[in-house]
């Protein structure tokens, strides 16, 4: 690639996250802290902590993003380790396992839950089976523990992202340091306390830091708990009044600079290099095989867990096939009519075929830019490379709800991009949102891919007079084809099911995604909760397909996709 070309991309992308990711900030930041009469003021931002509303739903959106990350690393941490240290049998199988609950966002397991923990639902009538209950009593589970409730399903949801990136940490580190130190008497906890946690927490952090950004703006789970005291719905439901009410704009900007102060956080804490270790293919030292009851017990932790992640899976698909469910364990009929009525249905025929549009353009214009990106970072000596890499990741730092909140800010009357207006036609808009939240994915892939490929074979083509451009299509894309599709099928699969974008930017009925329309199928009274159960299920089987490929092409390389 030339100088100029390689300057033309690196051009291209701050032009492209300059407009529709710094702009959407710069105007909700604009709204905030500027009045009708254009004078800047700190009031709204003041109100926000003045307003004991405001202050109850950042506290407790502050709590649950807090909990969901320490029951997350609870979770994820010590199934790493295990999995790290040690071979057992059915490991292969239950570390793939341990992926599958990505694959259905939470706001939609939160619909099988609330058929098992309603009044009325699975586990009231289990305990008055089982006499712990009198018959005709209930306990209000989802009235009493709606904060634990979103906690559990944010952690069982999130703790696969936490786990990749903390095996790819535990799979970089220098054996010789623990066995020095077990040499010198530090043994047991203490060694991995003051030896091992400190060494990998650079991993621990960056998956963290994603764990606890989703957790804090989470908006689909608080919807469907009616657990309505937290910022990311008093936002939601403040869209109604944008043009004239500054105080979602103030929200928003209190959770960016929040989860932004996490992320200068955690790059100036663990941004700076990693401890340097000789690399465990240096080492004789390896994973013990564990056999007998050891071996088994390992096995039963991580198929214990895995099986209650699955447990909001489990509810849906009962769900999905439930011909009646009230007040029994089970439901007392099955049918398969939902799956044909959900495909068949008014919402749903439409949101397919919307989503299939907007994360196919979303997705083909990221594997343009993204190996574009991939391929200056890697294979340039570019003075601003470096600078191009840290930009193209910030989309992961932010919020998707902030970000969606920009783009209804800055596409409103009298804006710039008044004609992107999504209470006209969302599609362009929607496009974008999709590309710019999941480009990530497609630069990091294509560098892992880049990295891992010798550019002798590029520089024997362009000896012999193969142009840099046909190098790359007949060279260099082939030898990395892999590693960008398996970023495209994330980024693809992840952009079919986006909840915050969705849910925000699509307002009328015939442009709405799968998310959406799960949404509004589920305050349908009668069969509605069935028929978004059943959606939410072609959903996840199709996001399972993708997960499950682009972990079997980048194996442990796949958690360095979830690090802002």
């Amino acid at each position: 690639m030339s100088k100029s070309l390689a300057w033309f991309v690196w051009a291209a992308t701050i032009a492209l996250l300059g407009s529709f990711f710094v702009w959407p900030l710069v105007t909700t930041v604009q709204r905030a802290f500027f009045d009708a009469d254009g004078h800047f003021t700190f009031a709204y931002i003041a109100e926000v902590f003045k307003n004991p509303i405001y202050v109850e739903g950042l506290r407790n959106s502050f709590l649950l993003a807090l909990a969901s990350t320490v029951v997350t690393l609870a979770i994820a941490l010590p199934l790493a380790f295990l999995s790290d240290r040690f071979d057992f049998r059915g490991k292969k199988l239950l570390n793939a396992l341990v992926l599958v609950p990505m694959i259905l966002p939470p706001f939609v397991g939160a619909i099988g839950v609330r058929a098992m923990l309603g009044q009325y639902g699975a586990l009231n009538t289990l305990l008055t089976h089982l006499g712990i209950l009198d018959p005709g009593a209930t306990v209000d589970w989802l009235g009493r523990g709606q904060f634990w409730g979103i906690v559990v399903l944010n952690a069982l949801h999130l703790y696969p992202i936490l786990f990749l990136n903390l095996t790819a940490a535990l799979a970089n580190l220098d054996p010789a340091m623990e066995e020095a130190a077990a040499n010198l008497g530090c043994t047991g906890f203490r060694r991995f306390r003051r030896i091992t946690l400190p060494l990998i927490m650079p991993g621990l952090f960056a998956g963290g830091t994603i764990v606890f950004i989703f957790a804090f703006t989470e908006l689909g789970t608080p919807l469907i708990f009616d657990y309505a005291r937290v910022t990311s719905v008093q936002i939601f439901q403040g869209i109604k009044e944008i043009s004239g009410n500054p105080f979602p704009f103030a929200l928003v900007v209190v959770m960016l600079a929040a989860t932004l102060l996490l992320y200068l956080a955690s790059k100036l804490l663990f941004g700076r290099g990693e401890h340097a270790m000789s690399g465990k293919a240096t080492t004789a030292s390896g994973a013990r095989t564990l056999s007998g009851a050891k071996g088994t017990l390992c096995a039963l932790a991580f198929a214990g867990i895995t099986f209650i992640a699955l447990l909001p899976h489990i509810g849906v698909i009962l769900e999905s096939f439930a011909g009646d469910w009230y007040r029994t364990v089970l439901p007392a009929e099955f049918t398969t009519r939902h799956y044909a009525d959900a495909l068949g249905h008014y919402l749903t025929v439409p949101s397919i075929t919307n989503s299939l549009k907007y994360a196919s353009f979303s997705v083909a214009f990221d594997i343009v830019l993204g190996l574009a990106i991939a391929y200056v970072i890697v294979r340039t000596k570019l003075p601003g490379r470096h600078l191009l890499d840290a930009v193209a990741m910030l989309p992961l730092a932010v919020p998707g709800l902030v970000l969606a909140f920009g783009y209804l800010s800055m596409t409103q009357p009298g804006r710039a991009f008044e004609f992107m207006n999504p209470g006209k036609d969302p599609t362009l808009l929607l496009i974008i949102a999709y590309a710019v939240r999941r480009l990530p994915y497609v630069v990091r892939s294509a560098v892992a891919g880049l990295q891992q490929t010798s550019e002798t074979l590029e520089e024997a083509a362009q000896n012999l007079g193969c142009p840099p451009l046909r190098t790359l299509r007949r060279i260099t894309f082939p030898l990395i084809a892999a590693n960008v599709l398996a970023g495209a099928l994330l980024a693809f699969s992840f952009a079919m099911l986006e909840v915050s974008d969705s849910l925000i930017l699509a307002q009328q009925q015939q442009h709405y995604p799968i998310t959406k329309a799960i949404y509004e199928l589920f305050q349908l009274i009668g069969d509605g909760k069935f028929l978004a159960a059943a959606l939410g299920v072609w959903a996840m089987v199709f996001l399972g397909l993708t997960i499950a490929i682009a972990s079997k092409i980048l194996g442990k390389k796949m958690g360095a996709l979830f690090r802002v």
